[in-house]
């Protein structure tokens, strides 16, 4: 399976994981986020980013999970309200160190929570499996310049 992520070139030339606190994960939890698409990627990153770095700044890395890798699914219809908000992460949070902590898979797929019919992967660093997980390669970020305006506003 090919997956996606946008990533400060400084960021992109390996599989790394700071350990950052995101949706899925609380902070020491070393995951990396991906996406189904390269499209989805692209709309995670502006979100995040919000006007902070632009386009020249970034890469796009393609990321190969084998296929016969376990990968933990969850369910957008199990998720409760609220799963969304983006100034509160704690409901994501306690599934995906739940999913972390257990080492059941090094593949967690997600609902994006920007487009919820889509998908993200979220990639456990620490679970035995996820050196099978490999870097394809890496190339330059360049949307039409009209994104890159909306982010500057």
């Amino acid at each position: 399976m090919l997956l996606y992520r946008i990533a400060y070139k400084a960021f992109s030339r390996k599989l790394f994981a700071p350990g950052f606190s995101g949706r899925w994960n609380s902070d020491g939890k070393k995951v990396i986020y991906t996406a189904e698409s390269i499209p989805l990627a692209f709309l995670e990153s502006m979100l995040r980013r919000q006007g902070s770095g632009f386009n020249r700044d970034f890469n796009t890395m393609i990321i190969d999970a084998p296929d016969t890798l376990l990968t933990t699914i969850v369910d957008v219809h199990g998720l409760p309200d609220g799963w969304r908000n983006t100034h509160d992460y704690r409901i994501c949070q306690r599934i995906g160190d739940d999913w972390y902590e257990s080492y059941a898979s090094p593949i967690l797929k997600v609902p994006s929570a920007v487009l919820p019919d889509a998908f993200n992967y979220v990639l456990n660093t620490s679970h035995p499996d996820f050196s099978s997980i490999k870097l394809l390669r890496v190339t330059p970020l360049i949307p039409d310049e009209r994104i890159e305006d909306l982010l500057k506003k």
